[in-house]
């Protein structure tokens, strides 16, 4: 690897966290609140845009979703695969959480929760749905917020890169029999040329289209490549806003009859984000990985590709389903939670290191 690109890394990696990020809690919270508000006085518009569908994909949200998705896939370079050689132990902890522990753990959760201890509080025709949409905000790892918590906790910046690139190529082939499996054993069935077509529009297409920009920029200088990231870094934001603003329009109804939704929901999220990253953070320290990369790895196997989860949810079950919500649940709460592990795995680095 060339020195011009190490250090293209370790700015990519390292990018401050951006107002909209760090405020995102806030934003989904406004989001609620408009699209609620918006939804009940302009039913027939939002109505119209639900119906803009070709093969079950609604196109404003399809749109949306790339705007999303794209940028933050720019910032991938699979090149960095070969620099797993260097992280094994760290790589193999993290692989282990994210693809054998994170989605299980989800599921049983969101059985536990969901079809029993919260079931009398929640809608009974939706319990099949907000599972669903637990399992597919568990079943993928996070791709672009993870450079920002590994920055927060002097995270080596290649150990991210490499397992941000191998998450995602991992991704591509297993995110949808994982899903299909689970909700299986979930007893919910989902037709799999939809789950198909979701992961070619919001995974294949997608990578592939990051991967062209992505060398075209570069190959205009890295200064070019890291204005251009600067510039469009607010994009998959507002896109993810605009898209909650849609679905809140639709999903009004049932937050005002049901205002606990949202907090039940919130639950097994909250459980299974520190039980990960606690569960990786452990492992690490005790195959004797580095601080710097036992944070990076705590945190990605922790959080969730909540964009994707949001895409496949609407996909699959449409705007109005619970699995739309639960995800919408997930983008939510992952700030503050993740801020929060951030500060857990910075405060604990010396009883880490004595290990």
């Amino acid at each position: 690897m060339s020195a011009q690109c190490e250090v293209g890394i370790k700015q990519s990696a390292g990018a401050p966290m951006s107002v909209f990020e760090r405020y995102l809690t806030v934003w989904v919270f406004l989001c609620i609140i408009i699209g609620i508000g918006l939804g009940q006085f302009l039913p027939g518009v939002f109505q119209a845009v639900g119906r803009m569908e070709i093969a079950q994909v609604n196109l404003p949200v399809g749109l949306l979703i790339w705007v999303m998705i794209i940028p933050m896939l720019v910032k991938v370079d699979f090149g960095a695969l070969h620099e797993v050689k260097n992280h094994v132990k760290g790589i193999g902890v993290t692989l282990f959480i994210n693809w054998l522990v994170k989605p299980f753990s989800m599921a049983f959760l969101a059985w536990l929760f969901i079809r029993n201890i919260f079931a009398p509080m929640l809608p009974a025709d939706q319990l099949d749905s907000y599972i669903a949409g637990l399992i597919l905000l568990a079943a993928a790892p996070c791709t672009a917020m993870v450079f920002v918590w590994s920055r927060l906790t002097n995270g080596d910046p290649l150990f991210t890169l490499s397992q941000v690139a191998l998450n995602d190529s991992i991704m591509v082939v297993v995110f949808a029999p994982l899903v299909a499996f689970l909700l299986g054993i979930s007893a919910i069935t989902v037709p799999w040329d939809t789950l198909f077509t979701s992961v070619v529009l919001y995974i294949v297409i997608p990578v592939i289209l990051a991967q062209i920009w992505r060398k075209s920029l570069l190959s205009k200088g890295q200064e070019h490549f890291d204005a251009m990231m600067a510039k469009i870094g607010p994009w998959s934001i507002t896109a993810l806003l605009a898209t909650l603003v849609l679905l809140f329009a639709f999903q009004g109804k049932a937050i005002i009859d049901k205002p606990l939704i949202i907090a039940l929901l919130a639950v097994p999220i909250l459980i299974q984000v520190f039980f990960n990253s606690a569960l990786a953070y452990w492992l690490n320290r005790a195959v004797g990985e580095k601080h710097n990369v036992a944070c990076p790895s705590a945190l990605i196997g922790a959080s969730n590709f909540f964009e994707l989860a949001v895409a496949a949810a609407i996909s699959l079950f449409g705007f109005e389903s619970g699995a739309a919500l639960a995800t919408v649940v997930g983008v939510l709460i992952e700030v503050p939670v993740m801020l929060l592990v951030v500060k857990v795995v910075n405060s604990s680095k010396g009883w880490y290191e004595r290990g």
